[in-house]
């Protein structure tokens, strides 16, 4: 598509500028020109210039003036002449075409259209429209993957997982900051939540293993169609955040299984407090030692059973007795009722989600 729109600059170019003038590849092949029988043609004798640098240089009765996005040039303008009006000739097509390009690829871009969407950069009006000019499937289910890297080498995360996803007519992968890099992922149809989980498991597996680079990986809910990608981004965001505070030995965490914890977090701080001085007497949380609070968590661990939590505990049952009956004298709340445990194990949550100050997104 780039060789139809230098095509048509160089088009109307030609007879402003009298001269011979086209565009060369990477590979030093013509895919744009004055003169038609030279396109498709290649010449090796300039193809070493054009990856050195962004210079102008001359050849044979021609200047030449690569350009490109990247450090190492895409693309050079040439025109016929070596003379000062030549490279003046070339510098202003290379500005031109380059700007005419990168404004096609925003415009036109997949990739860029799906990353404008997750970010908020797209009115939801225009995403409709986008999505027909791109020939987007409405009818097709995506996922948000967010990887976030939490140490690495000087292998590219975001290489190996391009490398791992290469349709991009399906799959998008993109940056959107040094250590954060999202994936949006063609779904078929009914798919579960396990499935997701172990995609995220290999991706997370590839890495470690093979490019020693450990990454947490938030999984967003499936939308149906593009409008609602955000959303999906959104939700593995916050995996991601209510992972550090509630699950912190997880590298997969899934917004679809995050159950009490997903509820604390959109709570306002102000109600959290509220609700921990409402359950706990002034102090009593402060005052549980270590071990205390390390047998309520094997209580609940093991459904609020004294005589199995004992055996886990290797202490006698009666042992297990007694510090339950001190935990309700200190608090007011005895483990060993549903409805005091469920209150209990929901505040312990919400004292540490306070601790913890996530971010909010």
């Amino acid at each position: 598509m780039s060789n139809r729109l230098f095509q048509g600059v160089i088009q109307q170019m030609k007879d402003a500028i009298g001269r011979v003038i086209g565009v060369i590849d990477e590979n030093a092949t013509v895919v744009a020109c004055s003169e038609a029988p030279k396109l498709g043609t290649s010449t090796d004798f300039f193809s070493i210039e054009i990856g050195e640098s962004h210079d102008i240089f001359v050849r044979d009765g021609y200047t030449y003036k690569p350009f490109g996005i990247h450090a190492k040039p895409d693309y050079a303008v040439f025109i016929e002449g070596i003379d000062e009006a030549a490279g003046k000739y070339a510098s202003i097509l290379a500005v031109t075409l380059a700007s005419i390009k990168q404004y096609y690829d925003e415009k036109y871009d997949r990739n860029n259209f799906i990353k404008n969407i997750i970010l908020d950069n797209i009115l939801p009006g225009d995403i409709s429209i986008k999505s027909r000019e791109l020939h987007f499937n409405s009818d097709i289910n995506r996922v948000v993957f967010l990887i976030s890297i939490i140490s690495s080498n000087d292998v590219s995360a975001y290489d190996v997982i391009q490398n791992l996803f290469p349709d991009k007519n399906k799959d998008f992968v993109f940056n959107i900051t040094e250590t954060d890099i999202v994936l949006v992922k063609e779904l078929k149809a009914q798919i579960d939540i396990k499935d997701l989980e172990k995609l995220a498991r290999s991706i997370s597996d590839t890495l470690s293993s093979e490019f020693f680079t450990r990454v947490n990986v938030g999984i967003g809910t499936p939308v149906l169609g593009v409008k609602d990608l955000a959303r999906s981004f959104k939700e593995a965001q916050i995996a991601l955040e209510v992972g550090k505070v509630f699950d912190t030995d997880k590298t997969i965490i899934s917004y679809d299984n995050l159950g009490i914890a997903r509820l604390i977090y959109h709570l306002p701080t102000t109600l959290c407090d509220t609700f921990l001085s409402e359950v706990f007497k002034k102090g009593s949380i402060e005052s549980l030692d270590h071990e205390t609070l390390f047998t309520i968590q094997r209580f609940f661990e093991n459904n609020l059973n004294v005589s199995e939590t004992s055996r886990k505990l290797f202490v006698h049952r009666n042992t297990l007795v007694y510090r339950l009956d001190k935990i309700r004298k200190l608090t007011g709340l005895d483990l060993r009722e549903f409805d005091h445990a469920i209150i209990f194990k929901i505040a312990l949550m919400v004292k540490k989600y306070l601790s913890a100050d996530p971010v909010k997104f």
